[in-house]
């Protein structure tokens, strides 16, 4: 117990020292940038790739990250308006990625209504856009499976939004019965032991997952640096453009990147509900729902919007 106790404080004040070499030596993690999806010209930035890989879902990022949070919570508590701050400007992100990608919704369901009118009653194979000389055409069954990144944007760009709204499903076995203050404990709890382990996982394996169709040889969260290093020599760009049909939709890579993108915002999220669950704790009811933006139906509109 005490060896995994000097472990993690190790791995805290080690974090400062990887910032600081990470932020010193760009070059050894970014030399790649500039080729993607195009021949990495030198051993060096092949390497610099692979160290990209690993550090994105390794034990140094997840201390990194976890040092940040001490400090910023470190810094609201001392200066409470500044936690303030932190958890309205979160939300204010969750809700403003929310509400713009809920307009999707609307684009899929218009482009399934021209999909059927132009296949039904048209008989058109095909469906082209262009402008300046640049066209851009494809195929129906091509539109008709883009349909469901539309459905996977809305899961995974909305999913911060909905909670901040309250329109996620909650099972409450005891947390109505409890007092304020136990409320905001198992939200904190909740949100340290629950949310954020669990998005962490979650990040291990689809941050590798998203790079298996990315390169080649394929890379695993079981790999290590050394290993990795070693894949370098051979790695060469091989991004994922098979679609389910012949003529169907060939950029399934985006589906990964949106999976990164609904564990990093739920990450972000636990940590805005706990520094709210902890101002609300401390400050006590009054507090409860302070600067929360919430969408309205209107006045009068109450008993259709499931908040109240």
């Amino acid at each position: 117990m005490v060896d995994a106790i000097i472990w993690v404080f190790a791995s805290i004040l080690g974090a400062f020292r990887d910032v600081a070499y990470a932020v010193s030596h760009p070059q050894e993690w970014l030399a790649w940038l500039p080729y993607i999806n195009q021949q990495m010209p030198t051993p060096e930035v092949k390497e610099s790739l692979m160290r990209f890989i690993y550090y994105g879902a390794s034990r140094e990022f997840f201390f990194v990250l976890l040092t940040l949070f001490l400090i910023l919570t470190a810094v609201g508590l001392w200066r409470r308006p500044v936690m303030w701050a932190y958890v309205r400007g979160l939300e204010f992100f969750a809700n403003g990625i929310g509400r713009i990608t809920a307009w999707v919704g609307l684009v899929m369901v218009v482009q399934q209504i021209v999909i059927v009118f132009l296949q039904r009653i048209f008989r058109v194979a095909s469906i082209e856009f262009g402008a300046f000389g640049i066209g851009f055409e494809r195929d129906l069954s091509w539109w008709s499976e883009e349909l469901k990144l539309y459905n996977a944007m809305i899961v995974a760009l909305c999913v911060t939004y909905t909670f901040v709204q309250g329109g996620h499903v909650r099972v409450d076995l005891i947390y109505s019965g409890v007092s304020y203050r136990t409320k905001k404990a198992i939200d904190m709890f909740g949100s340290l032991f629950f949310m954020i382990p669990v998005a962490s996982l979650t990040w291990l394996f689809a941050w590798f997952f998203f790079w298996r169709v990315m390169v080649v040889p394929n890379t695993s969260a079981s790999d290590s640096l050394d290993k990795l290093l070693l894949k370098a020599r051979a790695v060469r760009w091989n991004i994922e453009t098979i679609g389910f049909s012949p003529n169907g939709f060939d950029a399934y890579f985006l589906f990964k990147i949106l999976i990164l993108s609904f564990v990093a915002l739920t990450f972000l999220h636990a940590m805005a509900f706990f520094w709210r669950s902890l101002l609300e704790f401390i400050e006590g009811p009054e507090a409860e729902g302070r600067h929360l933006d919430r969408d309205t139906l209107g006045q009068g509109e109450e008993a259709y919007e499931g908040t109240h």
